[in-house]
């Protein structure tokens, strides 16, 4: 029997903890994310460097980065949302992928990252430059990649002129975000399919926002289109704090590992790590005062 192509995990605590009201203490940060570390991830979308003003939680990042244990296979990825970051990021041998986050609506690329569409792809081409300078990845998110609650124009023939641009400026890596959980598995597909098929020479990726209802159906779908890169976080907690919006949450990372265990796929994932994360997790992003667990990214 055939096996399938091989699937590439993102585990990002990043989103879980950037929108999260509660300060979480570094130590418990870098404790957590060590235990991820030992899981087996391909990357960790671990921390940012932007304004603490904009993110306050992820102030600490260089710290929480001086904190990590090397030696695990898992790559570190860090989020950057101007130049200044970038230059920053580039710094740390730790770090190999330098994410920034492109919104196909411009509205969102004006919360997000305070500057205009026009301006944000020219510092994409930069950026790269920069990345390929300091031997790093750059993977460039399409942010509100399937649609946008602030009814600026959106089309999948958008999407894709963005996205062909995107890869033309040299970038080896672009995941499409579902920022507030508006896509149907059927844009999913749509979008998606068409994507791997314009840009074979790109990784195409997908960071899906979805209630628990429609996790599966929106991971099939990607699946199905040839997606072979997902992004999640433990628990399913995250969001994109800058979108002012009821959010739904990030993939639940059990849960895909389970549903892709039952397509066939293999991770080669330590389980007692992954139990010990799915653990802290909930200790973590548990919100004691209402007893609810909160689903408030870059992306």
């Amino acid at each position: 029997m055939e096996q399938p192509q091989p699937l590439k995990l993102i585990e990002c605590p990043r989103d879980a903890m950037q929108g999260w009201k509660q300060y979480i203490p570094t130590a418990i940060k870098i404790n957590y994310l060590n235990t991820l570390l030992q899981v087996g991830f391909d990357t960790l979308d671990f921390g940012s460097f932007v304004s603490p003003k904009a993110i306050p939680q992820l102030a600490d990042t260089k710290e929480v980065l001086a904190g990590l244990e090397p030696g695990s296979k898992t790559k570190l990825l860090a989020i950057v949302a101007n130049l200044r970051g970038a230059a920053e990021a580039v710094g740390y041998e730790a770090i190999k992928y330098i994410g920034y986050p492109f919104s196909v609506s411009p509205t969102f690329q004006r919360l997000n990252t305070n500057s205009a569409q026009e301006a944000s792809f020219r510092l994409v081409g930069e950026l790269i430059e920069i990345c390929v300078k300091h031997n790093k990845v750059p993977v460039i998110y399409l942010s509100m990649g399937f649609g946008n609650p602030y009814g600026d124009p959106y089309s999948a023939e958008l999407l894709f002129d963005w996205a062909a641009g995107i890869a033309g400026l040299g970038t080896p890596v672009i995941s499409v975000a579902d920022t507030v959980g508006m896509a149907t598995p059927e844009l999913i597909y749509a979008v998606t399919s068409e994507l791997v098929k314009q840009l074979p020479e790109t990784e195409i990726g997908v960071h899906l926002h979805a209630s628990p209802a429609l996790r599966t159906e929106k991971l099939g779908a990607a699946i199905r289109a040839g997606c072979r890169r997902f992004d999640g976080a433990m628990k399913g907690v995250g969001g994109c704090p800058m979108a002012n919006n009821e959010l739904v949450g990030n993939m639940d990372s059990e849960l895909m590992i389970g549903y892709f265990n039952s397509l066939g796929y293999q991770f080669h994932l330590d389980g007692q790590a992954l139990r010990e994360s799915s653990r802290l997790a909930g200790e973590i992003f548990y919100d004691h005062q209402s007893g609810s667990q909160v689903t408030a990214s870059a992306h």
